[in-house]
């Protein structure tokens, strides 16, 4: 049975007990018994008698695709709290006619008991309205925080080695202009940053063209 096994930051490649080859649809399975199709790329690590492939959905299922599922549950998810603030709305006003006439409660009265639960489903109501309320916005920005990772490019995305390999260039650019003065330096370190950007780009571009090259 193929497998899921963390390769890097973001990535999950295919834990294989048998060789594969590039463009072959396998199925790998998760910790929670759920099977997904994946196509085969790259062979990039293998021991303890496994092939470890790195692996992209066949229905295309990615980074990008989770942050629109995920902007999509939490919408609707505000959509049904706003739903229910109405409703809790309507229910506290439901008496509100008989309470807007500022009457105190007639202790010992026939309509005491209908008063006072008059002002009691009146607050519980709104109370209610106003935790839904609360739910519905926490909901909207949790959507509005998903919604801006849905272009975000990763190395887990055969497309990371044309991003990675611009932001390289960027970087080195950037580096060489600090160096030959044509960017000032903001502090001591500046340079020391630059370089460890570059760095830090070649070392996802590298891992970009393992995983996908």
């Amino acid at each position: 049975m193929n497998t899921y096994s963390k390769f890097c930051p973001n990535v999950f490649v295919a834990k294989c007990e048998e060789r594969h080859e590039k463009g072959e649809i396998i199925t790998v399975e998760t910790k929670y018994g759920k099977e997904n199709e994946h196509i085969v790329h790259n062979l990039v690590k293998q021991g303890g008698g496994f092939f470890y492939y790195s692996i992209t959905r066949v229905d295309g299922y990615n980074c990008q695709e989770r942050a629109k599922r995920k902007v999509e549950r939490y919408e609707q998810a505000a959509a049904n709290a706003d739903r229910r603030a109405g409703e809790y709305f309507d229910k506290s006003n439901k008496d509100a006619g008989f309470l807007s006439l500022g009457e105190p409660i007639k202790v010992g009265h026939h309509s005491e008991r209908r008063h006072r639960k008059a002002i009691e489903d009146a607050q519980r109501n709104t109370g209610k309205m106003v935790a839904e309320m609360d739910k519905a916005e926490s909901y909207r920005e949790k959507a509005d925080g998903w919604a801006q990772h849905t272009e975000d490019i990763n190395l887990s995305m055969p497309e990371s080695i044309q991003y990675y390999a611009e932001l390289l260039e960027k970087a080195k650019a950037y580096h060489q202009a600090m160096k030959d003065g044509k960017i000032e330096r903001e502090h001591a370190y500046s340079l020391t940053y630059a370089k460890k950007a570059v760095n830090e780009a070649q070392k996802n571009y590298d891992m970009a063209v393992r995983l996908w090259g």
